[in-house]
């Protein structure tokens, strides 16, 4: 069935709920996982950013992505499960989802249905609806 399924997590709680459905599908049918985190980069906007204040958002930003991909690593890694964890960075998170689903080779995407997006993302996330309308392979949709 399955044999590379990309998990895309922001590390929200929905997003890790994403995550155990995904470990679990991986588990249950013998696939791996590719687990992603998509960072938009910051644009410096103005003389007035200095150097400091770049270097501290880039670091929060690779903190937040690793813990982000970590905690799907460690999931994966408790249910035996091989994983291998990727960072992207893209100003479109759906097309950094969806290029590294073909990149890797993955035959299955699974997402929460919304993420980090605020009040735009109360019914069905707009990076979810993106994945599922560029996606050219399967999505699972987890709540």
């Amino acid at each position: 069935m399955y044999k590379n399924i990309l998990i895309a997590t922001d590390g929200s709680d929905l997003s890790m709920s994403a995550v155990r459905n995904g470990v679990a599908l991986a588990k249950s049918v013998g696939a791996r996982i590719t687990a992603v985190t998509v960072s938009e980069p910051f644009h410096w906007v103005g003389p007035a950013v200095t150097e400091i204040a770049q270097d501290a958002v880039r670091e929060g930003t690779r903190r937040a992505a690793e813990a982000a991909v970590d905690a799907a690593f460690n999931s994966a890694k408790a249910a035996s499960v091989a994983c291998e964890k990727v960072i992207v960075e893209n100003d479109f998170p759906y097309k950094g989802i969806v290029d590294t689903a073909a990149s890797r080779n993955c035959d299955l995407i699974v997402m929460a249905s919304h993420g980090r997006r605020g009040i735009s993302a109360v019914i069905l996330g707009s990076e979810t609806v993106k994945v599922l309308t560029h996606s050219k392979i399967p999505v699972l949709v987890c709540h």
